[in-house]
């Protein structure tokens, strides 16, 4: 099965350039484009895309907004693409429901691995972006939502891989760490996920750092 690729940029000519290099992969497949993020909106719930590539700053209506409200209605998982490598569209596109976020100078074979990556519901950031996310946090200092009753439903080896996942860890470091088998941290980060109502890693990561379960430089 390929993966459905929805193109939302304002430009056309980033437009025709992604799906230049999306057609060279057998896997990946463009259903659509759109310039605006209202089109992006209408698009991705009449095309059903897996993934959408979404511009920030798109007009009408921005690239953030236009995230909200896709991940708000359906399973589509957004991945940001922007010039703008700055600490607000950052954590607003995390906000938004992201799943990840990569800058458009991202070399063309580490673009098709990150869709990948995303539709496979892994969290994807540019190096970076996770340095400049972990600052934001940093800055914004003691919990911004109050602790979920969920995650009072986490067992403590659940909570343990949930802090390691919020430092970026991938399954293969977070087994090493608590020394399980990777498929036995594949099953506790679905549970977690499962458990907490969230779409993917990165939503775990913000979920983690909000609610003050992990705080930057070290766990609570």
């Amino acid at each position: 099965m390929s993966i459905r690729v929805l193109i939302a940029d304002d430009q056309s000519l980033v437009r025709a350039g992604f799906r230049l290099v999306l057609e060279n992969h057998a896997d990946l497949e463009v259903v659509g484009e759109a310039a605006t993020g209202h089109q992006a909106v209408h698009g991705a719930e009449r095309l059903e895309p897996d993934v959408v590539l979404m511009d920030i700053r798109m007009p009408e209506l921005d690239g953030i907004a236009a995230t909200r409200q896709i991940t708000a209605r359906q399973a589509t998982r957004v991945l940001v693409l922007t010039t703008y490598d700055l600490d607000e569209y950052v954590y607003d596109a995390l906000q938004a429901g992201a799943s990840g976020f990569l800058l458009k100078d991202t070399p063309p074979a580490q673009l098709a691995d990150g869709i990948r990556a995303v539709a496979g519901g892994e969290a994807l950031l540019a190096p970076s972006v996770t340095r400049r996310l972990i600052e934001e946090f940093a800055r914004i200092g003691p919990a911004r939502r109050p602790h979920p009753a969920e995650l009072d439903e986490l067992t403590v080896r659940e909570l343990d891989v949930l802090r390691l996942l919020a430092r970026g860890m991938s399954n293969a470091e977070i087994a090493a760490a608590l020394v399980l088998s990777d498929t036995t941290v594949k099953t506790h980060v679905a549970h977690v996920l499962g458990k907490l109502g969230l779409r993917d890693r990165v939503q775990a990561v913000v979920l983690a750092y909000e609610s003050g379960l992990v705080t930057p430089g070290g766990a609570t």
